[in-house]
């Protein structure tokens, strides 16, 4: 990671990248995220309130994405608190994952990378989140490994048909 993270960006890109090397050691889709809440008033130190990993491989489940996994394990929260974290991904968010962070207005995102995949980046700019791309080579290097091992699964969590089967 690079030197001039922040502590609550370090913590917050390392949560995520621990998780998503949790889920290619499980066979699944190796994305992770983490939401790191801080109160921006100074006295609370910054705190990881949710975290997750890609399971759609491990759960059969089509909506537990990282991002939507770090969400579910934060629980239910108030508005104000969503509005003063920061969504952590290894990976440039999917549109349904996009479409969380504009729902509980999470005003601010770094990703991990976003070489192996392009997410609505634009999307959510356009909607006033400040998106930040770190170009992690780690992240990039799992993602990478990860869709040429296993295309077919990648091409199903993107919902696209591989080329492959295309005619």
């Amino acid at each position: 990671m690079p030197a001039e993270l922040s502590p609550a960006d370090a913590l917050g890109l390392r949560t995520a990248l621990e998780n998503a090397r949790k889920s290619y050691s499980e066979g699944g889709v190796p994305i992770g995220a983490a939401i790191v809440y801080r109160d921006g008033e100074g006295g609370e130190q910054p705190r990881v309130i949710g975290q997750g990993h890609n399971q759609r491989i491990q759960e059969a489940s089509p909506i537990l994405h990282g991002e939507t996994a770090a969400l579910k394990d934060a629980g239910r929260l108030k508005a104000e608190v969503y509005r003063k974290s920061t969504m952590y991904t290894t990976l440039s968010p999917c549109s349904m994952c996009s479409g969380a962070i504009l729902l509980y207005k999470i005003p601010r995102l770094v990703i991990g990378e976003n070489v192996n995949f392009m997410g609505d980046e634009d999307l959510l700019r356009s909607r006033g989140v400040d998106v930040i791309v770190m170009d992690d080579a780690e992240c990039k290097e799992l993602m990478r490994r990860f869709i040429s091992e296993k295309p077919e699964e990648w091409y199903e969590d993107i919902g696209e048909i591989p080329p492959s089967r295309q005619q």
